[in-house]
């Protein structure tokens, strides 16, 4: 039988196969990996951001807080227009 054989060649064409799959795993593998860190890094962008909105929240809650103390100052000392 000749090195040509149509089993030789067929078993050719399935190892080119089989090291194309290997490639695409290796690949894929990579791309998970890389997906993952992406999502671990978006969620450390939301936790900020909801961080940032609670902050915001208490600033704005002292803010109303020192406006209604100086509408009542106003209110004693006769300073604000009715």
């Amino acid at each position: 039988m000749s090195d040509d054989g149509p089993d030789n060649l067929v078993l050719r064409f399935l190892r080119g196969i089989d090291t194309k799959v290997d490639a695409l795993r290796d690949d894929n593998r990579d791309i998970k990996q890389r997906l993952s860190a992406v999502e671990s890094g978006l969620n450390a962008v939301r936790r900020d951001m909801i961080a940032l909105s609670e902050a915001d929240a208490r600033e704005q809650a002292s803010i109303d807080r020192f406006a209604d103390r100086i509408e009542r100052i106003e209110n004693r000392l006769s300073l604000r227009d009715i």
